[in-house]
């Protein structure tokens, strides 16, 4: 069970169970006590009138002056019964009684103290009372006896164990319920929390905000000044990109030159061997670059860029490099499409993309988004009519400075920039045949919030 809120519920369950049933447990046993020491109250008290109702006859025989007052003592087998005992004789013995005589234990008390016991009676189990009295002259003692049956009591457990059963499971459901929405309530912060760090992840807030418990804002704040120092560092490291580019590009500039002239003074294999080693630097250079760029730019959260905004640059730039050669670039993409990516990192893969569409197209590219429904990703596809790559060289043009056509004058960087900042957002880049006849370029991005919304 990972989930801290279920283990809370969990819990407060268990120990509001244990608890309640430990509370059921201890009132039962309490109340059986109060009940044991009622009856043997009532014992006592029907003893003691029994005693004083008592008149012995001269002739050995007693009876009562009048019946007990209460009434079960008259009614048949109630359960309520009375009996006087003489040297293991019955004197007398009450109307609801019948059967043999009462059994006293062995070894029962010889004194005039009053005695309790528990023992075999017509209708089961019987608590009885009694004491020994001598009458008159007698020199044997009378044993008084009075009994209740245990039936009553039990039934009088059973009814109260019934509603203490009841009772208590009312207030223990009551108690879970009240823990279980204290807890959820108590938790509530975090599931904001949680909303807002996902609104953060998405793109539509640029730190986390909300109303949160005095326990929880000291974490919201740390984690604002976390981000706010995430995107100082963002800047930094592109200045420190670009410084690193410039500072590199300057000492390959001189290496060139310096190789041009070695070849002009006639050492051209010298010459060709710098140049062969300044390019590959200068590939290596910026690819380095670019992944530090995008890398940088992707620790910022809550970026977006709009798709359409950036094709329509691009287009326009590529038709004014490529009008001599009458190259018309198709633009379908929906305006409005905002995908959750660095406006720049964007920039980049598309510019890259649409210019080797260019580079080997006949007459049209084309540039549109998949159409699939609302999802979390966007498809961005350019294609062209030229003579496209066999399937064998998909995979190839994605190794570093590697080209399937030496012919195009490129560093082989482009489509290997835009697999790495494709992927740096969790997206990716697929190569596949045209319907134009050339290659089909497939860049998937996150699409932002609203436009999957709006989809």
């Amino acid at each position: 069970m990972r989930s801290l809120r279920m283990r809370l519920i969990v819990g407060a369950v268990v120990w509001i169970a244990i608890g309640v049933a430990a509370a059921g447990v201890l009132l039962s046993a309490v109340f059986k006590e109060f009940l044991l020491t009622q009856y043997a109250d009532q014992l006592h008290v029907s003893l003691d009138e029994l005693e004083r109702l008592i008149q012995a006859g001269s002739d050995g025989q007693v009876k009562l002056e009048r019946p007990l007052s209460d009434p079960r003592y008259s009614a048949h087998l109630s359960g309520a019964y009375w009996e006087i005992q003489k040297n293991s004789t019955v004197l007398a013995r009450s109307p609801s009684l019948e059967g043999p005589m009462l059994k006293v234990p062995a070894g029962a008390g010889e004194d005039a103290q009053t005695h309790t016991y528990e023992i075999d009676g017509p209708t089961g189990k019987l608590m009885i009372a009694e004491r020994l009295r001598w009458l008159g002259q007698d020199e044997a003692p009378t044993r008084i006896i009075v009994g209740n049956d245990r039936n009553a009591l039990d039934r009088e457990m059973q009814k109260f164990n019934y509603v203490l059963l009841w009772s208590l499971g009312g207030f223990a459901i009551s108690l879970i319920a009240a823990a279980a929405v204290l807890l959820l309530y108590a938790m509530n912060p975090f599931g904001q929390l949680r909303k807002a760090l996902a609104r953060l992840r998405k793109g539509e807030a640029i730190a986390i905000s909300g109303a949160f418990p005095d326990e929880v804002q000291p974490l919201i704040d740390d984690l604002n000044s976390l981000l706010a120092n995430s995107g100082e560092q963002m800047v930094r490291a592109r200045t420190q990109a670009g410084n690193m580019a410039h500072g590199l590009k300057s000492s390959l500039a001189i290496l060139v030159d310096e190789a041009h002239r070695l070849r002009e003074r006639g050492e051209a294999e010298t010459a060709t061997l710098i140049l062969d080693h300044a390019r590959r630097m200068q590939r290596q250079i910026d690819y380095q670059i670019a992944r530090a760029r995008a890398a940088a730019s992707r620790a910022k959260p809550g970026q977006a860029s709009s798709l359409s905004t950036a094709t329509e640059v691009i287009v326009h730039a590529m038709e004014r490099l490529y009008h001599e050669r009458g190259i018309r670039i198709d633009n379908v993409v929906p305006s409005g499409t905002t995908v959750a990516c660095d406006a720049e990192d964007l920039s980049e893969m598309l510019a890259n993309i649409v210019d080797n569409a260019c580079k080997h197209a006949k007459h049209i590219v084309r540039i549109a988004v998949e159409e699939s429904g609302p999802r979390t990703f966007i498809g961005i596809v350019v294609e062209d009519d030229g003579p496209g790559l066999p399937p064998e060289a998909w995979d190839v043009v994605f190794n570093i400075g590697e080209q399937w056509r030496k012919t195009s004058g490129g560093s082989g960087l482009g489509l290997t920039i835009v697999r790495d900042l494709a992927q740096l957002y969790n997206g990716s880049v697929q190569l596949d045949q045209s319907d134009l006849g050339g290659l089909k370029v497939t860049l998937e991005l996150p699409v932002h919030p609203e436009t999957a919304r709006a989809a």
